[in-house]
């Protein structure tokens, strides 16, 4: 890579910010970028999914995900690629794969950085799933620390839509 990854970063930061380019001059910008870093680096692998996942390209950004992961990311950027695959899965009509991932992730980053993150695409997934209380519960539950108030009091709302014998 000529370039320093900030500075590589940047760039495509800037790609993904330019609301003036099509679906397919995003997909050929980022490639562009993505090329400086050779092919099977994991972040140029993930940044060509996510350009082909923004394009509605799910078939196509799928294998991109899973080399991504393959190749190791870092520990945000995998988190990252794991949700942005499990919606993209779950937008290809195979729920129950995607909410194994995201249950797993949501476990795995509780209490760490992306923690909301895995939460909100966990509680998407169980609706899609039919398990809207259960998706209801973990989206209140990471809601709650980011009150300025009755944090305990939706916590407990939160746990009593799992298990209403506590109310």
């Amino acid at each position: 890579m000529d370039q320093a990854p900030d500075e590589w970063q940047t760039r495509v930061d800037a790609v993904w910010a330019d609301e003036t380019l099509s679906d397919e001059e995003r997909i050929v910008r980022i490639d562009g970028l993505a090329a400086g870093l050779g092919a099977g680096h994991p972040v140029a692998l993930f940044e060509r999914a996510g350009a082909r996942d923004s394009a509605g390209e799910e078939a196509t950004a799928e294998p991109l995900y899973r080399a991504a992961l393959d190749a190791g990311l870092d520990p945000e950027r995998r988190t990252r690629a794991i949700i942005q695959l499990a919606s993209t899965i779950r937008n290809l009509g195979r729920v129950d794969e995607s909410l194994q991932m995201l249950a797993e992730e949501y476990e795995r980053t509780r209490g760490a950085s992306m923690a909301d993150e895995a939460a909100a695409f966990y509680a998407l997934a169980l609706v899609s799933s039919g398990d809207a209380v259960r998706g209801a519960s973990i989206a209140l539950n990471a809601l709650a620390p980011h009150l300025t108030r009755y944090t305990r009091s939706v916590t407990g709302y939160a746990a009593e839509l799992l298990d209403p014998r506590d109310a």
